[in-house]
């Protein structure tokens, strides 16, 4: 994205205000879900925000005019990133409990859920390429933007699809009345850690990471989109590994002890003397630092009525992207200006005080599945 809007004429400045505007959109769509979202319905909201997407996509493809493209990045639904996608995911988070027993079960649909995420965005970060290369040897093909239409397609068969998801989706329980009442305490700590992880996240967010590669080694956008292909592969592999883990040290350890050293690999790229280099601390870091995303919707979910699963995704979701707009335009200044690794840094660094925050917070609130049974007379021997 940030690459073809670089390339269709716009200034590095209006590059980092539209990729702000995305994440600021999200969060913006995330709030309204969270607070109407049991009223309108899950399966009609989805469907709706598959419209809205193919909507932006069409401005996106076409559209010359900075506003346009500022209007289109707003609605939230052209999520810069593969796994948890904005407004979507408030949702998803909240239906897929609905379709499983709860427990071990609801642990493996979550890392399935994501893996089937990564792998299909690999996909697409594989042919990302495409475009410019066959632009080398058929110069009447559409320009790189173009291809953004791809989502008015997939945007109304998904609505279809969406429309026609089984009534078990939906909420069981009031939908009027607060959005949030018995997890208010607990989602109110949980959206405020995972902010901080979130706002040290926008740093290096992958279109950042993709500019910064180019920036750094002039690595072209065909090796790029094979990297990340790559790293969608690890990341499915790692969300199958972590729902395994989890369902044997709990949700909580394993958020925690994979984020660390994930962290520590992230804060090491800039230091690497070439790309290859680099390129290896970039798939290791991805290997580890995305096994928090299923245990940690799993855990959310597991820990808040069933009532209160929407509100409780989207406002954690909404308080993650809300801090993110500051931080890819913070890391473009960082990268032109003090030091060109600086987002890495500070990003690692951030990232280690939320696992140690998290750990010390939440360690004494377990999900039912793993709370010991309470003892009888009889396992005491009386």
């Amino acid at each position: 994205m940030g690459v073809s809007l670089e390339e269709g004429g716009f200034s590095a400045t209006q590059v980092g205000i539209l990729l702000s505007a995305l994440v600021a959109g999200t969060a913006l769509m995330s709030t309204f879900i969270a607070v109407a979202g049991e009223r309108i319905g899950r399966r009609r909201l989805y469907s709706s925000l598959f419209l809205l997407m193919a909507a932006s996509g069409a401005l996106f493809g076409l559209a010359e005019q900075f506003p346009l493209l500022l209007l289109a990045t707003l609605t939230g639904t052209l999520s810069a990133e593969v796994v948890e996608s904005g407004p979507f995911t408030s949702l998803e988070q909240a239906m897929l409990p609905g379709v499983v027993q709860e427990g071990r079960e609801r642990n493996r649909i979550f890392g399935y859920y994501n893996a089937i995420a990564a792998v299909v965005g690999s996909m697409g970060a594989l042919v990302a390429g495409g475009p410019e290369f066959l632009l080398r040897f058929f110069g009447s093909l559409p320009a790189t933007r173009r291809w953004f239409l791809l989502y008015v397609a997939v945007g109304f068969i998904a609505a279809w699809m969406a429309f026609r998801l089984s009534l078990r989706v939906e909420a069981v329980g009031p939908k009027r009345g607060l959005p949030l009442k018995r997890s208010r305490g607990i989602v109110i700590r949980l959206a405020s850690l995972f902010a901080l992880d979130s706002f040290a996240g926008g740093f290096v967010i992958q279109s950042f990471i993709v500019y910064w590669f180019r920036l750094r080694f002039g690595a072209s956008i065909e090796l790029l989109g094979l990297i990340f292909f790559g790293v969608g592969l690890l990341q499915s592999a790692s969300f199958l590994v972590a729902t395994w883990l989890a369902n044997r040290i709990g949700l909580l350890n394993t958020m925690v002890f994979t984020h660390l050293p994930s962290n520590l690999l992230l804060a090491s790229i800039p230091l690497a003397p070439a790309l290859s280099f680099a390129v290896g601390l970039l798939l290791a870091r991805q290997a580890l630092s995305q096994m928090d995303v299923p245990t940690r919707q799993s855990y959310l979910m597991a820990v808040v009525g069933a009532e209160e699963r929407v509100a409780a995704a989207a406002f954690t979701n909404a308080a993650r992207y809300a801090v993110r707009p500051l931080a890819p335009a913070l890391a473009g200044a960082l990268t032109q200006g003090l030091t060109i690794g600086g987002p890495f840094y500070i990003a690692g660094g951030l990232k280690v005080i939320y696992d140690l925050a998290l750990f010390m917070k939440f360690r004494r609130i377990r999900p039912p599945e793993e709370r010991r049974p309470p003892q009888t007379d009889s396992t005491l021997g009386g």
